[in-house]
């Protein structure tokens, strides 16, 4: 009687292990795939964003011609950020395109014909309608990393973490420079 005693504390000790085990391994990839679905999302608003760009960059080159080398770092930024492979490149050179765009806005005070044109006032407002929705994805991106961060560090789940492959993620930041107030020469 004792040893059926003993074999069925055993084996509801083994269930429950094997219950946590499959609801903690569950619970991160679920975790993953939100960080992955996240990033997409964040994919799809840059995109729109660097597919608005060369129609902007159209737009002043008609009412600030003799401002090349402002339009040219807008290209060139946004080139850099459509090529970027990794996330940390992805980051670095979005936030140059921020800081680019940020100096072709700063134009329109100096040419108040571009600051009237429609199509300028339209694109301006699309790019900053897409800014809000970066911003919103980056938050929810991060806070679902630092979610799924904390989840794989923290004992006992760190445990599996480890043996099932769960590394850690990057944040997706803004660097300092794309904080800066625009900076503009005549």
């Amino acid at each position: 009687m004792f040893l059926v005693i003993v074999l069925v504390v055993l084996l509801a000790l083994v269930v429950l292990i094997a219950l946590w085990v499959m609801t903690s391994y569950n619970g991160l990839v679920k975790l993953r795939n939100r960080i992955e679905a996240a990033w997409a999302q964040i994919e799809v608003q840059l995109k729109r964003r660097h597919d608005l760009v060369p129609n902007l960059v159209e737009t002043v080159k008609g009412y600030a011609a003799h401002e090349k080398d402002t339009l040219d770092a807008v290209i060139s930024a946004r080139n850099s950020a459509v090529d970027a492979s990794s996330g940390q490149d992805l980051a670095a050179a979005e936030n140059g395109l921020t800081g680019a765009l940020r100096q072709v806005f700063a134009l329109s005070e100096a040419y108040p014909d571009l600051k009237a044109n429609q199509n300028f006032l339209q694109l301006q407002n699309d790019l900053s309608g897409t800014e809000d929705q970066i911003a919103s994805s980056r938050q929810y991106y991060n806070d679902t990393v630092r979610q799924y961060n904390t989840r794989i560090a923290t004992f006992p789940a760190v445990i599996l973490a480890r043996s099932a492959g769960f590394t850690e993620r990057e944040y997706f930041e803004a660097d300092d420079g794309s904080r800066g107030s625009v900076q503009v020469s005549f």
